[in-house]
């Protein structure tokens, strides 16, 4: 008999955290989310983008303000219970936070755990979006091309535990996730379940009105269902969410089939649950079939790739 690889995950979406939330509020809220996908007999919690924080590079700082954002080691004392309970549940989780790694570097990155608390997969955010310097005349800044280097990881695979079906797992942070090379990245080394957490603005960040949180919304989730039938992988996909210090943002957490489609979406921009079972198998079809790169993918024909904005003149 063939052993099941189906593995129940959660989006664990969080509304928003205000920047006079105490550490140990927002972390009661993350463990009661964990419970509560437990409870639903989730084995694997997907937290948001910045999970332990307000979204901070939305202000222009000073520098002792700023360090107060970053955590120095993964797992600390003060995110500790959250490690403790979820190793007590025997229930992983990703989690996304603000690195400040040895040689003084700041990451925007994120962590998977198994069942066991242990550290299965390390990420750091690639594509940053907004701008190093502040934009005159914004109520409100995208700074994370200030406040972050560029992720330096690549996008390593790994493999989850057997208890989960010994799925091939990635991770993505927010931007990246409208990206077809990252997922590409993966999708190459065989990607079954990828997971991401965003705090994404529900209005256009770096100014104008052409974008509204609807548009947003829909581009979020489009990226996902996109890629994920393209790679022929489950996706979940989850949100920091509502109204935070007087700047929107969108919801809209999702878990994808490897055929695109949702098979959970949460309804609130508030904390909220979703759960559903991931049949990896499900991944089979595409990955032999239509997207089976051995046999289909011929790069060879894609001739060069163009680096310089600008390369090609205009007619």
């Amino acid at each position: 008999m063939t052993a099941s690889r189906t593995i129940r995950v959660a989006g664990a979406q969080m509304g928003p955290v205000q920047r006079a939330d105490s550490r140990a509020r927002t972390l009661d809220r993350l463990i009661a989310l964990l419970e509560n996908a437990a409870a639903q007999g989730a084995q694997l919690v997907v937290f948001p983008e910045l999970a332990l924080t307000t979204f901070f590079p939305r202000w222009p700082m000073e520098e002792a303000e700023l360090l107060a954002y970053f955590e120095r080691a993964m797992p600390n004392p003060q995110v500790q219970p959250l490690f403790d309970r979820a190793r007590a549940l025997g229930v992983g989780f990703y989690l996304g936070y603000a690195e400040l790694a040895e040689d003084g570097r700041r990451f925007n990155s994120a962590i998977t755990t198994g069942p066991d608390g242990a550290i299965l997969g390390r990420y750091r955010k690639v594509h940053l979006p907004g701008s190093r310097e502040i934009r005159p005349g914004q109520r409100y800044q995208q700074l994370e091309k200030r406040y972050f280097a560029y992720g330096d990881l690549g996008f390593p695979a790994f493999r989850g535990p057997r208890e989960w079906g010994s799925p091939v797992l990635g991770m993505l942070i927010c931007n990246d996730r409208r990206w077809p090379e990252a997922w590409r990245c993966y999708g190459l080394q065989g990607v079954e379940l990828m997971l991401m957490g965003y705090n994404s603005a529900a209005y256009d960040p770096n100014g104008g009105e052409s974008e509204s949180a609807e548009l947003r919304t829909f581009h979020s989730t489009l990226a996902v269902q996109a890629n994920a039938y393209m790679n022929a992988t489950w996706a979940v996909s989850v949100a920091k969410a509502g109204v935070e210090d007087g700047a929107g943002l969108i919801g809209g957490s999702v878990v994808v089939d490897p055929d695109g489609r949702v098979v959970a979406q949460a309804r609130t921009l508030e904390d909220e649950v979703i759960v559903a079972d991931v049949d990896l198998d499900a991944c089979r079809q595409g990955k032999e079939k239509m997207f089976d790169f051995a046999a289909h993918r011929r790069p060879q024909h894609y001739r060069r790739i163009v680096e310089q904005v600008g390369a090609v003149p205009p007619p």
